[in-house]
């Protein structure tokens, strides 16, 4: 094996990178104001950027900003572009992911503590490519996501510069970035982070020229979206192929999702390294407590079948999370906690966090921080006092146990 594979996870806001470090990943993606294709996503203002490098800095994880937009006149009208990179590479940025090749050669040539990435929006598939960028200065690639597990294996091989691979989240029915659905229906740019998913749209569909044989799923409709990806079972074979990324998608996603998607892979990783038996089931489970649609391994294991498909639409939160640790008094053991959904007394709940193992709590009793004794949680963000009668800390995530 080479290096140690990095875990790399997104952050579409503070909050979200600091849950990412936390929960385990080696490196975060984050979006600034600028040049990010995440048009919907928070984003993050330059002190943002700051704060953000600082703290993953002082975890030893590193921070690589997106720069991957399909930039139009505007942009570069908008942002001096050698200002802003200037500043990313001033508060120690360790690198930029980028489509443009106008904006990585600025880069190399005016930022060159900055390393450069290339996105999986360039779609690269071969090792010509790969080693084609690496000898204009481009540190890693990002392949693209049609790229099979046997053709990972061997452009690793042949590769001159490391190699990242989407191994988790939302699947583009299209090339990545490149679909034009949502730019003619609503005016969403993909290219520019608007996507509105118009492939996970509820369509009719008749066979050609037959208007009246309506070809239907169970629910009377029929949609194109592809499962999300899920490349638990796959993790050990990418780790020997030499990759030297692995990337999660979901800057979009909620803190609970980060943190429940991230501990998996970092708890799943670490058991490979350290040649423990690994049951993948666990794992599975694991991912399905924050997945609100069926996954699938995607092209990893070849050409997709209707088995990848997404025709049958699960989209759907389950509502599983319902609080926040916001902190733990160890005298009183009052665990203070946020909520997020609702539960009530006699709910079962399950505690999770970076370094807390699931653990079963059922809810007897509960106040509000005035002392006042509760029955049910109903307010969203309502913050509530809990006895517990092991040890939490802040960070440390509350869901709901699901009936299976």
């Amino acid at each position: 094996m080479k290096n140690r594979i990095e875990l790399l996870a997104p952050a579409g806001s503070i909050e979200k990178l600091k849950i990412a470090v936390m929960y385990g990943a080696d490196a975060v993606y984050i979006g600034g104001k600028f040049f990010s294709l995440r048009a919907r996503a928070n984003n993050f203002t330059l002190d943002d950027l700051k704060e953000g490098v600082d703290f993953a800095h002082q975890h030893k994880a590193r921070v690589y900003v997106t720069m991957n937009v399909a930039a139009r006149e505007e942009d570069f009208n908008e942002c001096d572009l050698e200002e802003y990179l200037k500043y990313l590479q001033s508060i120690h940025v360790d690198g930029i992911i980028v489509s443009s090749m106008y904006i990585a050669s600025f880069a190399l040539n005016h930022t060159p503590n900055l390393e450069v990435h290339l996105s999986t929006q360039a779609s690269i598939t071969n090792s010509d490519s790969v080693n084609y960028y690496a000898d204009l200065g481009i540190k890693r690639v990002v392949l693209a996501r049609e790229v099979n597990l046997e053709q990972i294996k061997v452009l690793t091989k042949k590769a001159k510069v490391g190699l990242e691979v989407f191994i988790h989240g939302g699947m583009c029915s299209s090339f990545s970035g490149r679909c034009m659905l949502s730019n003619y229906y609503v005016n969403r740019d993909a290219n520019r982070g608007g996507c509105a998913h118009s492939c996970r749209w509820n369509y009719d569909l008749y066979k050609k020229g037959i208007f009246k044989e309506k070809l239907v799923n169970k629910e009377g409709y029929f949609n194109i979206a592809s499962k999300d990806l899920c490349a638990v079972t796959l993790i050990k074979d990418l780790i020997e192929a030499g990759v030297e990324s692995l990337k999660i998608e979901g800057r979009m996603k909620s803190e609970y999702y980060i943190a429940t998607v991230v501990r998996c892979y970092r708890k799943l990783i670490d058991a490979i390294y350290n040649n423990e038996d690994i049951d993948y089931n666990y794992y599975l489970e694991e991912i399905k407590k924050a997945e609100n649609r069926e996954t699938s391994t995607g092209f990893l294991k070849g050409d997709v079948t209707l088995t990848e498909q997404l025709y049958d639409s699960n989209d759907h939160p389950t509502k599983e999370f319902v609080g926040y640790v916001l902190g733990y008094d160890e005298d009183s053991k009052i665990a203070t906690i946020e909520q997020r959904n609702n539960f009530k007394v006699g709910d079962m709940l399950e505690f999770f966090g970076p370094h807390l193992e699931n653990t079963l709590y059922l809810v007897k009793e509960m106040t509000t921080q005035d002392g006042e004794a509760v029955s049910v949680a109903p307010h969203p963000r309502q913050v509530l006092l809990l006895k517990t009668d092991f040890l939490v800390t802040k960070g440390d995530m509350i869901r709901k146990k699901m009936d299976n």
